[in-house]
């Protein structure tokens, strides 16, 4: 396996989490209000917006040979994959950040954190596998209806079932089915589906080839 084109794509992943961590610490400022639906959605779009960025910042390596003993097919999933996750991780890693720093309920710190997590792997498997497919300007339409769907199935929950007295995750188990599930359920099968699509046609001339 060539490991030196992983590297600079987890590398990159770093230079850029450090500046987003920086600015998490300027919302120390920041008096959030407590169960506040435009500052959590507010929050929750800038993390997410954030991954996809990065993922397609990140997209440069899908041209890398990595897992050299795989077949093309799976290498290219093997190197997208690992692409969405070190987006996904790095979104972790900032929303962990600002909603400790906005001082969030604890819970809904959680819930944010779940959001977060479900829109970027979803997004970003999205964008690559459009982007392999059919190029970066269908990657980026794709991951960003992504993003633009599961954030309003959020905001259509939380308007619905609002926030428990302290400000924190009020958990509705029949409005989490009716409001967030089906639209998780139905990301993640376009997000796979792209993938395998993007794969398997194996087109990447929109991106730079990251090796040497």
């Amino acid at each position: 396996m060539n490991a030196q084109p992983m590297e600079r794509a987890l590398m990159d992943a770093v230079r850029r989490l450090l500046p987003a961590l920086a600015a998490s610490g300027l919302l120390l400022a920041v008096s959030a209000p407590g169960g506040s639906l435009a500052w959590v959605m507010a929050h929750l779009a800038s993390v997410v917006i954030f991954g996809l960025v990065l993922t397609m910042a990140l997209s440069r390596y899908l041209a890398a040979t990595w897992f050299s003993d795989l077949g093309a097919i799976a290498q290219r999933l093997a190197v997208a994959g690992s692409l969405v996750l070190f987006a996904t991780g790095t979104v972790a890693l900032v929303t962990l950040a600002s909603s400790a720093a906005l001082r969030l309920e604890p819970s809904l710190q959680f819930l944010q954190l779940l959001s977060a997590l479900d829109i970027a792997w979803a997004a970003g498997a999205t964008a690559l596998g459009l982007g392999m497919l059919a190029g970066r300007a269908a990657g980026w339409l794709g991951g960003s209806v992504v993003v633009a769907i599961c954030l309003w199935s959020v905001w259509r929950y939380l308007d619905v079932v609002g926030f428990t007295p302290a400000g924190g995750w009020l958990v509705d188990g029949r409005a989490m089915w009716t409001h967030i599930l089906p639209y998780d359920m139905g990301a993640a099968l376009i997000a796979v589906g792209s993938l395998i699509a993007g794969a398997r046609a194996g087109r990447v001339p929109a991106f730079e080839v990251a090796d040497g």
